[in-house]
């Protein structure tokens, strides 16, 4: 399916209408809409405490929602979750997985619930080892391996069923910059194969990469819907400067800064550390600032992104 394509005119395989999901008094999902078509990535992003691990879960057939209504691959998840949960890949949280046994010995294990033949377990064992590069460690033990390594493990280990629909709970949390990217490339190789990703992440940049569309969402409710582009385009300015001052002066400067014209500033943001002055030309904004008498510690001028959209959205920061 194309990026251009309407979610309409292909088949729908999650669609979620009034999704809730309680704990008691607390709501950690308040009435969602949403809807997935085959061979889209798509998102769900905002900080710890959005909603989204609770969405997953009910996605995943895990935890059945309090009300509202939701099917996956055409199914009711409280009457059909062991059907729905056997075509669905799921990448956890947490690895989970058997440190005391060889990288090979964890996908044939795991392959053994769906039921599958062992010949077929073997022969998908070594192409998924193939697809995340780790064919050169199939022999050794999981405890030595580089945290990257396990997580390409454990995407290799939900893909051993063929699934119709992977889901990715913060897919690359704790990773460093080298290993994230290497996820990444092999969550576009599976999304160019056309395999369905449901994802959700606090980290902006990951969004932007793998998403076709997204929700961002806040206190358990969606709050904006579209591709990271568009909600770029619909939400902030082309670019961003962020200004940083003494600390004793901060206050001060933000006062001051109210005063920049219409034409160089749409708005503001006031951070503890930092002021985020919306522009469409970042230069001119910095100019416009010591014209007013100001000269910032540090200043960076920066395209806009999907932070920038979260902080408009909420008032606060993804990592808050």
């Amino acid at each position: 399916m194309s990026q251009a394509e309407p979610a309409a005119a292909a088949e729908v395989l999650v669609q979620a209408s009034g999704l809730t999901k309680r704990f008691g008094d607390f709501i950690a999902v308040d009435g969602i809409d949403f809807s997935i078509p085959r061979g889209e990535a798509f998102g769900f992003l905002g900080p710890n405490g959005a909603g989204k691990s609770s969405t997953m879960r009910m996605v995943g057939c895990v935890s059945p929602p309090t009300s509202g209504e939701l099917t996956i691959l055409g199914m009711d998840p409280v009457r059909n979750g062991p059907a729905i949960r056997a075509r669905l890949g799921v990448v956890p949280q947490e690895n989970t997985l058997d440190i005391e046994l060889t990288v090979r010995e964890n996908l044939i294990v795991y392959g053994r619930y769906f039921g599958l033949p062992r010949a077929v377990i073997r022969e998908r064992s070594d192409m998924l080892l193939n697809f995340v590069q780790l064919s050169d460690r199939a022999g050794d033990t999981v405890d030595p391996l580089s945290g990257g390594m396990k997580r390409r493990l454990v995407i290799a280990r939900s893909l051993i069923n063929e699934p119709d629909i992977l889901l990715l709970d913060e897919p690359t949390t704790g990773l460093d910059p080298q290993a994230r990217h290497i996820v990444w490339d092999r969550l576009f190789r599976l999304k160019q194969r056309g395999v369905t990703l449901i994802l959700t992440t606090h980290y902006m940049d990951e969004a932007e990469q793998l998403c076709d569309r997204l929700v961002v969402m806040d206190a358990g409710r969606i709050v904006a819907e579209g591709s990271p582009r568009a909600l770029i385009g619909q939400y902030s300015t082309p670019e961003v400067l962020e200004v940083r001052f003494d600390p004793g002066d901060h206050e001060q400067a933000a006062e001051k800064l109210a005063a920049l014209p219409a034409g160089t500033s749409e708005r503001l943001e006031v951070l503890a550390d930092r002021v985020l002055v919306y522009t469409r030309n970042g230069d001119e904004a910095l100019a416009a600032v010591r014209g007013l008498g100001l000269e910032p510690i540090t200043s960076l001028a920066r395209r806009s992104t999907l932070e920038d959209v979260f902080l408009r959205l909420t008032g606060r920061q993804l990592d808050d």
